[in-house]
C-alpha cells in the first residue's frame, strides 16, 4: 500500500521523520517480497471458492439433479445402494433442501478413498460417483495450502501476519505528514508510468486493505498454532459451545469422530447406548425431520454403534447454527446445541468463520470479501510494476537503509505488536533480523555493500 516519495519530497521533510519513513518503507518492501506469492495464491483461490456452491452444481449437475415426486424410499437403501456401487463404508448422508435433489452419500472405498455417492432418494438408484477431493476441495486445499503438506498450515500462520504487518506499514507510509502521498484517489497519469501505479497500490491500500486485514486475522482461525490455542483458551474459559449433558451412558467422543458440518467449535460430543445397524439412520432421519431440523442437514455415521448419529444443519449464518446428537437405537435426542447455547467466544469465532466465508450477510457479504481478493492481486501487480520501473538495472532495488535508532524504533513500534499478538509471526520476524546481520557481516567482509534489511 506504500507509495515512494520524491526525492523533493524526502529533501523537504525533517532528517529524523525521513529516515523512519525510509526505514518502514524497507521493511514494507522487503515484507511483501516475502508473502507475495503466497498472499496472491490465497488471494485467488479464496475467490474461487466463494463460488464454490455455483462450481459444484456445474460440475456436478448431471449427477446431483433427480425428478422430483412423491415419497422417497427408506433412507437406509440410501446409504446401502452407495455401500454396494462402491464396495465400502458409508460416513455420512446429506439430506438436499430441494425436491429434485440428489442424496450425497460420503463413503469410505473398498481401498479407502473418499468418495461421494449421488443416490435418488425416490428409488434409491445410484446417480453418479465422484471423488470427494474434486475442483473445489483441491482448491480449498491449496488455499490452505494442505494441498503441500501439513506443516505449510504453519506458513499460512506466517504469511497472515505479515499481511497485516503490509497494512500497519503502508498505512505509515501514506500518513500524509505535509507531504504528498495521502492521496484518495488515482490523479491523472500515464497508465505505462510508475505514479500510476503508485497511486493504484496507495488508493488500492486505502479502500480495501481493512478487508484484508479482516481476512488475515480470522484466516488465522484455521492455522494449526494460533487458531488452536484460541480454540483451546475459547473452551478452557467455558466461552464455547455448552458441555456435553451428563448421564452415565455418556462419554466424550474421540475427535476422529468430529461430525461433519457442525462447525469448529461443535467436535468431542457425547456416546450414547449401543445402536443396532437396522433402520438406524432412518430413525435419526425421521427425528431430525421430527424436530424441525431446517434442510439441507448432513448426517453423520458414527464409526462405532454407541456414538451418537450427528446430524448438522448446513448453515449460512452463525444463528442457524444447529446440531442434534442422536441416539440411533431408539432415535431419541441427546443433545439439542445451537447458536443460543454458544457462549460469547463460540459465536464470536463461529461468526467470523461465517463472514469470512462470504456466507454471513448474503450476496453483499460474498462480494465484500472477493473485493478484498481482487485487492490482493492489485496491490501484488502495481508493486512489482512499481519495483520493476524503478530497480537500477541487474539489482534488487531495495530501499536504502538509512542510520539511527530513531528509525528502527519507527518499525519496532508498527511491527511489535503484531508479533506479540502473533508469535509465529514475531519468530519469523526474527529470521528475518537474523539473516539481515548475516549477510550484512558476509557484505563487510567482501566489501562495500548496502544491508539487505534494516
Amino acid at each position: 500500500m506504500a507509495t515512494s516519495h520524491t526525492s523533493g519530497a524526502a529533501s523537504a521533510a525533517p532528517a529524523p521523520l525521513s529516515a523512519a519513513y525510509r526505514t518502514v518503507w524497507r521493511w514494507h518492501f522487503y515484507a511483501g517480497l516475502l508473502v507475495l506469492p503466497f498472499l496472491l495464491l490465497l488471494a485467488l483461490t479464496g475467490g474461487v471458492y466463494l463460488f464454490k456452491d455455483e462450481i459444484d452444481g456445474v460440475l456436478w449437475r448431471d449427477m446431483a439433479r433427480v425428478e422430483a415426486r412423491a415419497g422417497t424410499v427408506s433412507p437406509d437403501r440410501w446409504i446401502a445402494a452407495a455401500e454396494v456401487v462402491t464396495g465400502g463404508e458409508a460416513r455420512s448422508v446429506r439430506v438436499p433442501a430441494t425436491p429434485d435433489a440428489a442424496v450425497r452419500v460420503v463413503v469410505n472405498d473398498a481401498e479407502g478413498q473418499g468418495r461421494i455417492v449421488f443416490v435418488d432418494p425416490y428409488d434409491a438408484q445410484v446417480t453418479g460417483i465422484t471423488g470427494l477431493v474434486g475442483v473445489t476441495e483441491t482448491v480449498k486445499q491449496l488455499h490452505s495450502l494442505e494441498f503441500f503438506g501439513p506443516v505449510m498450515n504453519v506458513w499460512v500462520e506466517i504469511v497472515a501476519g505479515w499481511a497485516i504487518i503490509l497494512f500497519a506499514t503502508g498505512i505509515f507510509l501514506w500518513w500524509p505528514r505535509g507531504r504528498d502521498v495521502g492521496i484518495v484517489a488515482i490523479r491523472a497519469a500515464r497508465t505505462g508510468r510508475r505514479p500510476f501505479w503508485r497511486d493504484l497500490h496507495a488508493v488500492t491500500g486505502l479502500y480495501a486493505g481493512g478487508i484484508i486485514v479482516f481476512l488475515a486475522m480470522t484466516g488465522m482461525l484455521w492455522s494449526a498454532v494460533w487458531g488452536d490455542q484460541f480454540m483451546g483458551a475459547v473452551r478452557a474459559n467455558g466461552l464455547g459451545r455448552p458441555p456435553a449433558p451428563a448421564a452415565n451412558d455418556w462419554q466424550h467422543a474421540d475427535h476422529a469422530d468430529k461430525p461433519v458440518g457442525t462447525g469448529w467449535l461443535m467436535d468431542g460430543m457425547v456416546l450414547s447406548a449401543p445402536a443396532s445397524g437396522d433402520q438406524a439412520l432412518s430413525r435419526v432421519v425421521a427425528t431430525a425431520r421430527a424436530e424441525g431440523m431446517a434442510l439441507p442437514f448432513t448426517v453423520s455415521i458414527p464409526k462405532s454403534g454407541d456414538v451418537t448419529w450427528t446430524v448438522a444443519h448446513e448453515a449460512r449464518r452463525v444463528q442457524d447454527a444447529r446440531s442434534l446428537y442422536v441416539d440411533g437405537a431408539t432415535g431419541a435426542v441427546r443433545a439439542d446445541i445451537g447458536y443460543s447455547q454458544f457462549g460469547i467466544g463460540a459465536k464470536a469465532f463461529e461468526w467470523s468463520i461465517y463472514t469470512h466465508q462470504g456466507t454471513q450477510y448474503g450476496q453483499i457479504n460474498r462480494l465484500v470479501m472477493l473485493s478484498g481478493c481482487i485487492a490482493v492481486w492489485l496491490l501484488g501487480i502495481s508493486a512489482v510494476m512499481m519495483w520493476w520501473k524503478r530497480r537500477p538495472k541487474g539489482r534488487l532495488a531495495a530501499p536504502v537503509a538509512p542510520p539511527g535508532a530513531r528509525a528502527k524504533v519507527a518499525v519496532l513500534g508498527i511491527v511489535l505488536p503484531l508479533c506479540i499478538l502473533y508469535p509465529l509471526t514475531g519468530l519469523s520476524l526474527l529470521v528475518a533480523v537474523l539473516l539481515d546481520r548475516a549477510v550484512a557481516a558476509i557484505g563487510k567482509r567482501s566489501g562495500p555493500s548496502r544491508k539487505v534489511l534494516s
